[in-house]
Formats: C-alpha cells, sequence, structure tokens
C-alpha cells in the first residue's frame, strides 16, 4: 500500500501545540493521517526533525477526563505486564514528568505513543489451528491482566452507569433526538436497558474480577508472531474502547476474528459469530488455559447486549463515520435485540465440555 505523504503540521494545529507543550526535543515537521476511517477519532503518524516517528491520536467525544484517565490506567497495565511475556505488547504512550501526556485545546485531545513494530498479521480466516491458538493467547492476555501485582483502580466509567445515562436518555424527547432515535423505539430500548441490568446483577456483575480489557479486537489492530503452537500476541496499539470490566466484554470481537467467513469490509454485527462453530472451538480453548464459570459464559448475552445498547445506540454517531451509524442503529433495533430476546446461550455452557 502506498502512504500518503507526510502534509504541513499547521493542518493539524492541536497535534502541533501538543508536541510544543510535550517539550521533547525536535520540532514536528510532518503529520501523516492513517486513520481507518470507520472511527470519528483521527490517527497520524507525526515525523520529527531529526527523523523519529510516533503515533498521534485525536478525539473530541465524551469527556476528557475520562480520555485522560484511560490512558493513565492504560500506562499502569503496561507496566505492571512488564513481568510476563506481554510487557511489550501494548504500545507505550509518552510521558512528561512522570505522567503519561495527554493534551486538551477546547473540546478537542490529543495523545502520542511510540510506534509499535508490526510482525505478522492473522489471515482474514483462521484455520482450525489458528482459531484454538487465538483462544489460548487471548486466555494467557487475560490471565496475565488478572494477576497484576496492584489490581488497577476502578475507571470512573462502567457499564452500569453508561446503561443507566442511556436509559434516562431515552425517557425525554431531546434525549432521543439527539440519540438519533425514533420515538417508536423508547419502549424497546429502555426494555433492553432494564434487561441488561437486571441480568447483568442475576449473573453476578458485581462479583466477576474487573480487569483491563480493550473490547475492540480485529485483525486490523493487533500483530502477532507465528510459532510451532499457532501464534503469540506481538504489540497492539489501538485503546478507544479501554475499560476495566470482566474478561467477556472483549469475546465478541474474538468471536468475530474466528468466524468461519472471516474478516468483513462490510460489517454487521450480529451475534451469529457466537455459535458459529469456530467459536466454540476458540471457547473450548480458552477455558482449557484459563476456566470459566458458567455464569460467565451466560454473562456473553449480557456483554453483547451492553455493546449494543452503549457503542451502537448511546455512542454510535461518536464511535462510527457518518455512513455507518445510522445503519448499525437501524439493525440493532429492527434485528439485533429480537433476535437476542429469543437466543439461548446455553448451548456455548454445554460446548466448553463438548
Amino acid at each position: 500500500m502506498t502512504l500518503a505523504p507526510f502534509s504541513d503540521p499547521e493542518t493539524v494545529p492541536i497535534l502541533k501545540e501538543a508536541w510544543a507543550d510535550l517539550g521533547r526535543p525536535g520540532a514536528l515537521v510532518g503529520v501523516r493521517d492513517i486513520s481507518a476511517n470507520v472511527s470519528t477519532n483521527r490517527v497520524f503518524t507525526v515525523r520529527i526533525d531529526d527523523g523519529r516517528e510516533y503515533i498521534a491520536k485525536t478525539s473530541s467525544y465524551g469527556s476528557y477526563v475520562y480520555f485522560r484517565q484511560d490512558h493513565r490506567l492504560i500506562h499502569e497495565w503496561r507496566r505492571q505486564l512488564k513481568g510476563t511475556r506481554y510487557r511489550g505488547f501494548l504500545a507505550p504512550i509518552l510521558e512528561k514528568d512522570g505522567d503519561v501526556f495527554t493534551y486538551r485545546k477546547g473540546a478537542e485531545w490529543a495523545v502520542f505513543y511510540e510506534k509499535a513494530p508490526f510482525y505478522d498479521f492473522l489471515p482474514k480466516v483462521l484455520t482450525p489451528d489458528l482459531v484454538t491458538a487465538m483462544g489460548r493467547e487471548m486466555a494467557e492476555f487475560h490471565r496475565a491482566s488478572t494477576h497484576l501485582t496492584t489490581p488497577l483502580p476502578p475507571s470512573w466509567k462502567s457499564v452500569g452507569s453508561d446503561v443507566a445515562l442511556l436509559h434516562d436518555a431515552l425517557g425525554r424527547p431531546e434525549g432521543r433526538r439527539a440519540l438519533g432515535v425514533d420515538d417508536s423505539a423508547e419502549d424497546l430500548l429502555r426494555t433492553q436497558c432494564d434487561t441488561f441490568l437486571t441480568n447483568a446483577e442475576r449473573l453476578g456483575y458485581h462479583h466477576f474480577q474487573k480487569i483491563p480489557v480493550l473490547v475492540d479486537w480485529n485483525i486490523g489492530n493487533f500483530s502477532v508472531g507465528f510459532d510451532q503452537e499457532g501464534f503469540r500476541f506481538f504489540s497492539r496499539w489501538d485503546y478507544d474502547w479501554f475499560r476495566v470490566e470482566p474478561r467477556m466484554l472483549d469475546f465478541y470481537f474474538c468471536a468475530r476474528v474466528v468466524r468461519s467467513e472471516g474478516d468483513q469490509t462490510v460489517f454487521h454485527y450480529t451475534l451469529d459469530p457466537f455459535f458459529d462453530a469456530p467459536f466454540r472451538r476458540f471457547l473450548r480453548a480458552y477455558h482449557g488455559t484459563f476456566p470459566l464459570e458458567d455464569e460467565e459464559v451466560l454473562f456473553l448475552k449480557e456483554a453483547y447486549r451492553f455493546f449494543l445498547l452503549n457503542y451502537v445506540i448511546r455512542s454510535g454517531e461518536h464511535f462510527f463515520q457518518k455512513d455507518y451509524a445510522p445503519r448499525l442503529k437501524r439493525e440493532a433495533i429492527e434485528n439485533y435485540f429480537p433476535a437476542l430476546d429469543e437466543k439461548s446461550f446455553m448451548p456455548l455452557v454445554r460446548a466448553l465440555s463438548e
């Protein structure tokens, strides 16, 4: 792929100002937009006058306080993984005066990362052996993130607070307009919020261990190193959906990685990947490495419901470009939620012992 040339830093003023405020040697002399053009966040390669290059991200959605806290938590997570084989997996965040550096200018903020080295990428369609390797590797990564020397402090964000905020917004006409939701969908969506909160509590959400999770796993945002046993994670550089929550929030996108038809250019968020044969293989490999409780497997239904409620309905316009967000929201209301209500996840529990 031919990359676009670097542009003048004046085209992205916040990055020029942020680099100057960071106080590192050298002047920022070029920026190259490398955004995936799915999210509303923008990602750049930035070049310094001595030839060094870094990755920069700008965002304008949500709260700067959350943005800053997330990066502090990721920094601490990375620091505590240094004693494990994942010590170099997460791309480092640049620091200033001993703290991660984030920069705010009005309603926009920015952060810089070291460039993550790439190794191999997974193929679009995984072989059965690679599916098994994905299950084992995700389990090992989760186990390392569970057994940190000092547990990460809880984030101010939680699935419960996000769903409660959505429930309240849906109850107001101006809230529905801001969400791009028709009045006719109010009852369905508020019921989905209630269902999530009820089922999460019933399944023991408050007792599940909370660990750092990245939620959005796709073959384009992490690289691997192949070996005789399959592969191991090598580098990861996308933190957009970072949270401190139960490990099961990572599983839906794992299911999408291993699904039979592989990665898709035009994507949808159906629950089908959970019930595809490769995910059962993934689940057994994961369970054999870092065992799951039945209630955790059943919570996958609620983790998926939360994904739809928060990332599609509540925040879709901010996480997805305008060509994606309305379609995904419509599909969720018309198809995804009704299908979810009819589906039992007990077959996944039984798959652990198949």
